[in-house]
């Protein structure tokens, strides 16, 4: 069963680009059923072994431990992919997955952050250290400004910008790496392309002193003295909480992907079509992108409903004014 899991892996590395945390997750959710079948079976068994009612009742192990609607469906979602691998590799004539329906996950509404809420995060920043502003500042105009999941914020790699371009024109726009190793085109504004120039011209001194560390940083944008080499994820979380703090906004409703959500949501409100904003993500399906879609009209239901002239007709009228 292992042997076929590492399998599994490497072909969605080789063939499907599946990124350094999608593999991860893979691994994890796969590695949770085999010590379940293996608590089951007392002994190691090949995928040809795993029947449909073995996957119904680690279905129903899931439930018992209380894991969440998305979780649940991740985990079946791995399960049905490794399965079909192992179908298409002769490995199992049947996949035993089929029978399995799971819980539909229902799609939450993204979070909202004003523009005011952002400014005010960005201006935040100005009680940090001379150079941690810099990076900050930038890193938030890049988020926000140019949608930029945290990832790809990040990793965002020396060689894959056009350094000289930026430092010397009024460039729009840049080709990033992203979800899935895939290329797409973002958008950079006046004031992000301003950060930027502004952190690349100290950015060398935040490389760490020594050799090896250095090595591998230098090649990040945002080069720090972690594992990977750069600015790390919960390190840029934790950033915005500090930020959040200062600034006075509700940290509650604060994290990297709401920053992505408002640059989706305020170029919808802005009048962007729909499948600009997709191509500005890096969206696979439409229907990712459509998400944002409702918030955008809520915010227009809740104005048509306030300022309308005909908006109040059908109401009662309060007792006492007949007229």
């Amino acid at each position: 069963m292992l042997l076929a899991l590492e399998s599994f892996l490497e072909m969605m590395i080789a063939e499907r680009g599946a990124a350094k945390n999608t593999i991860d997750a893979y691994r994890r959710d796969l590695l949770d059923f085999c010590e379940f079948a293996f608590a089951q079976t007392s002994a190691e068994i090949s995928p040809k072994g795993i029947a449909s009612d073995l996957i119904e009742k680690y279905g129903g192990e899931l439930a018992i431990r209380g894991l969440g609607v998305a979780t649940t469906a991740r985990r079946r979602a791995s399960l049905r992919q490794f399965f079909r691998f192992c179908q298409s590799e002769g490995l199992i004539e049947i996949d035993p997955t089929t029978r399995w329906d799971g819980p539909k996950p229902e799609r939450p509404l993204p979070k909202l952050i004003g523009s005011g809420e952002i400014a005010a995060l960005i201006d935040a920043a100005d009680a940090l250290k001379p150079i941690d502003a810099t990076r900050a500042k930038c890193m938030l105009e890049l988020i926000y400004g140019a949608g930029l999941r945290v990832s790809e914020l990040v990793g965002l790699l020396m060689d894959s910008l056009p350094i000289k371009t930026i430092m010397e024109t009024n460039v729009q726009s840049f080709i990033i790496k992203g979800k899935g190793s895939k290329e797409r085109l973002v958008p950079i504004g006046a004031l992000g392309l301003a950060a930027l120039r502004e952190w690349l011209e100290v950015r060398e001194q935040t490389l760490p002193l020594a050799n090896n560390a250095r090595e591998k940083a230098k090649k990040y944008l945002f080069p720090a003295s972690t594992k990977e080499g750069h600015f790390g994820r919960r390190q840029f979380a934790r950033l915005l909480d500090k930020l959040g703090t200062e600034a006075g906004v509700d940290i509650s409703k604060l994290s990297p992907h709401v920053l992505r959500h408002a640059f989706a949501t305020h170029l919808l409100d802005g009048g962007a079509d729909l499948r600009s904003v997709q191509a500005m993500l890096g969206h696979a399906n439409i229907a990712t992108t459509q998400i944002y879609t409702h918030v955008a009209m809520g915010k227009m239901r809740n104005m048509l409903e306030q300022h309308h002239p005909l908006a109040g007709l059908g109401q009662e009228k309060p007792e006492g004014n007949s007229n």
